[in-house]
């Protein structure tokens, strides 16, 4: 009787050990695809921390820094400076991509393949909106403002003052003093003297064609180009060797009150970071964008309605958008409101 009944617990321990190890089981009740996504999004998150922790500690070591208010306040529906309306435009598009991504997981835990399909096109619209809000971005930073990865013309002001013009009197902005105070962001223009026919510094300088007055004169004038830049014990504007206008100013309050001053080039840093961390976030968007288009194909041609799993490919890639989404949260937090 007693062997009998060690029989039957040793025939139940071997059953036991080929049930541990029969292999086939999913680890945390998730299949092996989406567990492989959140290693994959895990190792992402890593690299976008180490890149805005970069930016933190150059912004923060720097003595001045481009203010966001003022570098990011154009947009392409007029002339007017509205602060950060634009990339708020972008993020609006970004996050309303993420719900239709919701939706399109959504219809496919249910089976239905053209729901699937149209959220997920709604999806890739959203993801090209925003592409192609950067890329108006992009342009106007390098072709208007003249920003690279090496040079910044984007500074602040560290004191208030008054800028001089060319005579050393006091430059006029509308019939008043073109003044500025502490911790004004400037931007060095692509350089441009507006002059005449008549004047006679006409004969220092290269014909550039017409261009409108960007001082509110409100009217085309002949512009030229200094061909060398004005002494720097000159007031006044002078064009340095890669044609950027700056301009001199004089003090009005600190220390150094009265003491003539000149603009300078901002931190070389803002424009490396700015491109970089920008441009991986853009490329991540871009990736998706191309993969939400691969598995709309596939849904519509049946291949996920034949597996019968909830579409789990909709819900991999719903997982990597969402990631995309949520790191576009801080690399604004980061660059355009801090």
């Amino acid at each position: 009787m007693a062997s009998q009944t060690d029989h039957v617990e040793v025939e139940h321990e071997v059953h036991a050990s080929k049930a541990d190890w029969s292999g086939g089981k999913e680890p945390f009740q998730v299949s092996y695809g989406k567990l492989m996504m959140w290693y994959f999004l895990l190792s992402d998150a890593f690299t976008f921390a180490g890149l805005l922790i970069a930016y933190g500690a150059l912004r923060f070591s720097s003595p001045t820094w481009p203010s966001p208010d003022f570098v990011f306040s154009t947009h392409p529906f007029g002339d007017s400076h509205l602060p950060l309306i634009f990339v708020t435009i972008m993020s609006f598009l970004l996050i309303v991509s993420s719900v239709t991504m919701v939706r399109a997981v959504q219809e496919g835990h249910r089976e239905n393949k053209n729901g699937a399909v149209f959220w997920l096109l709604m999806t890739v619209l959203g993801g090209l909106s925003f592409l192609g809000c950067q890329a108006w971005e992009w342009t106007n930073l390098i072709a208007k403002e003249h920003m690279t990865v090496t040079t910044n013309p984007f500074s602040v002001h560290n004191a208030a003052g008054v800028y001089l013009a060319a005579d050393g009197s006091e430059a006029k902005k509308n019939g008043k003093p073109e003044t500025f105070v502490s911790g004004d962001g400037y931007l060095i223009h692509k350089a441009t003297v507006l002059t005449d026919d008549n004047d006679p510094r006409g004969k220092q300088v290269a014909h550039q064609g017409e261009h409108h007055d960007d001082h509110g004169g409100g009217h085309h004038q002949e512009v030229f180009v200094y061909k060398s830049q004005l002494p720097l014990d000159e007031p006044g504007r002078y064009i340095d060797e890669k044609g950027y206008i700056h301009r001199k100013f004089k003090l009005i309050e600190g220390p150094n009150a009265g003491k003539i001053m000149q603009e300078e080039f901002g931190p070389k840093a803002f424009g490396a970071l700015f491109f970089f961390i920008t441009g991986f976030h853009g490329f991540h968007v871009f990736s998706g964008v191309v993969f939400l288009l691969i598995i709309a194909i596939n849904a519509a041609s049946g291949l996920y309605e034949a597996r019968r799993n909830g579409y789990e490919m909709v819900e991999k890639i719903g997982l990597y958008w969402h990631f995309v989404d949520l790191v576009w949260v801080f690399v604004f937090l980061v660059f355009y409101l801090l």
